[in-house]
Order: structure tokens, then C-alpha cells, then sequence
């Protein structure tokens, strides 16, 4: 079956609480993270909810191409005639943002996290995305842009600079999610796996959370919480697959689907908004889109 490819950079520019409902330790609204590695993602689920929902409010729930390309509303009575011809990968992290007293903040990433880009990449068929080469980095040294012996500082721990040239990787984030090449080359910072691990599991934003008495004006007796985000500047990517659509007796070419999404949807508005609290204006994302 014919596959039509593109890959989506999400930039985030504010909080985002995608949740994974409750928890056992000291977070009671933990967001979504990787099984494996504990990384935040973004689960492939709630990104295509996120896609529908923008779908839905730009044409219309009664719009006949929203069953073609998500499927049917799986509460009515046509949910088991097909499937939708999109496939949604989910959310993968790709720089952090962390706070640094040598600098307002810093991108943090990590060798596997940019050989993952680049196994997606090719996987989606952008040939020109090419491996990236880094050299080996001890845990307390980490590869900037620019030329500067001063230590490097991020949350509690030091680093020892080492400059590297990451022209060529700055300039594929920047095609990729949108952020531009000249801010990369004076905040990016490339640490070892080891390290980002740690930063990736105890640098995100934990927020109390209390409910108000409206007549008393007091916090009502135990309703305090805590809850995780992702910081604004996050900058997270995910895959798009599009095949010809599976209805019936319809013949919908596998690049229009993927159309349906890449220019219908962020054709004039590149913003998505995903995650909960969407009332308190959390969870927006400006949309970069790059089509095999």
C-alpha cells in the first residue's frame, strides 16, 4: 500500500500537561514519559485526540473527510466499518529546556535522542537528513557552539565546555522544528546520555495546585495537588503515515490524507494545542511541517 510521509516539529510556547493520570509517588499528576527510558513523550493517542479536535472545530464534526482520514467517532454506530488512513506516531522529545545559571536557559539533548531523529527521518524517507557524528562525551563535559572556555552550568551540576562544531546539526533542527539556527548555536548543549537522563527525570516544572472556597475565599480543606509539565521552549517531533483511504466504495489517494492535515490544517494556522488545561492556555505548540 502506497505511504505518504511527513515529520512534524512541535515548539512548544507554553507549559504542556499531557498527563498519565495518577501516581504513586510524590506527583500526583505525573506527565507522559517512555517506558524504557522515563523520557517525556507525547503519546501517539493523545497527539491524533489533538488532530481531530483542531479537525473538528476548523470543518466541522459533520465533515465527511474527518471519518476518512481518523475514522469513524468510535461512539456511533459506523466506529467498526473502517479504519482512518492516518498514522500518528507519538511525540518524541528532542531538545529540553533547562535552567542554567550561565544563561536564561539552555536546549539540552543527547546522542541517542539525535540518532533517533535520524533513524526517523530516514525512516520517513528525508533522504537528506545524514547520521550525525559526535565525539565520544565524558558525563561532565558538555559539546556547545560556540567558543567559550567558562563551565557550563545546568540546574545543580557543572560542566566543562567543549566546543564542537554542530553547524550542520543546528541547521537540521532548524529545518525540522522551526527554531532558528542563530538561537541553537548560542543555547544548544549536547550532554551524555547518562546525564540528560537525569535532567529528563528531575528538571521538569512540578507546580502545587490549590482550590479556592468561592465564599470564603480559602483553600478548600485537602484539595491541594501537584502537577508535572513540560516546560515552554520544549521542542518535541512526531511522525505523520498517510494511506488510501479504507472506506468503502471511496478513493482517496494516500497524499491527499496526508494533505487533509499538512495544508488544510496548519496550511494557515501551524499552532496545535495538545495536552490538558487548555483553559488556563497550556499545551500550545507551533507546527513545522517537513514532507518526505
Amino acid at each position: 500500500m502506497t505511504t505518504k510521509n511527513a515529520l512534524i516539529g512541535l515548539w512548544a510556547h507554553a507549559s504542556i500537561h499531557a498527563g498519565a493520570g495518577s501516581s504513586v509517588d510524590g506527583v500526583d499528576l505525573p506527565i507522559q514519559r517512555e517506558g524504557h527510558s522515563a523520557w517525556p513523550c507525547i503519546f501517539g493517542s493523545s497527539v491524533k485526540g489533538a488532530l481531530r479536535a483542531k479537525a473538528e472545530d476548523k470543518l466541522g464534526k459533520d465533515n465527511a473527510s474527518i471519518a476518512f482520514v481518523f475514522g469513524p467517532d468510535s461512539s456511533s454506530d459506523k466506529a467498526s466499518e473502517h479504519a482512518g488512513a492516518l498514522l500518528v506516531s507519538d511525540a518524541k522529545l528532542l531538545l529540553l529546556p533547562v535552567r542554567s545559571l550561565t544563561s536564561h536557559f539552555k536546549w539540552v539533548t543527547c546522542p541517542a535522542l539525535l540518532h533517533r531523529l535520524v533513524r526517523d527521518a530516514q525512516r520517513l524517507g528525508l533522504k537528506s537528513v545524514q547520521d550525525i557524528t559526535l565525539p565520544d562525551i565524558a558525563d561532565d563535559v558538555a559539546l556547545v557552539a560556540g567558543q567559550n572556555a567558562a563551565d557550563l552550568f545546568l540546574e545543580e551540576y557543572r560542566f566543562k565546555t567543549q566546543f564542537h562544531d554542530l553547524s550542520g546539526l543546528t541547521a537540521l533542527i532548524d529545518k525540522l522544528t522551526g527554531v532558528a539556527q542563530a538561537d541553537l548555536t548560542e543555547q544548544l548543549v549536547i550532554v551524555s546520555n547518562n546525564q540528560f537522563n537525569y535532567l529528563a527525570k528531575y528538571a521538569t516544572p512540578v507546580t502545587p495546585h490549590i482550590a479556592i472556597n468561592n465564599e470564603t475565599k480559602t483553600v478548600k480543606p485537602g484539595a491541594l495537588w501537584y502537577e508535572e509539565t513540560l516546560p515552554p521552549e520544549t521542542v518535541l517531533y512526531f511522525a505523520l503515515s498517510a494511506q488510501r483511504c479504507r472506506a468503502k466504495d471511496t478513493d482517496i489517494k494516500a497524499e491527499q490524507i496526508l494533505a487533509c492535515v499538512t495544508q488544510e490544517l496548519f496550511g494557515d494556522s501551524p499552532y496545535l494545542q495538545v495536552g490538558g488545561n487548555e483553559t488556563v492556555g497550556m499545551g500550545w505548540c507551533k507546527v513545522t511541517v517537513v514532507e518526505a
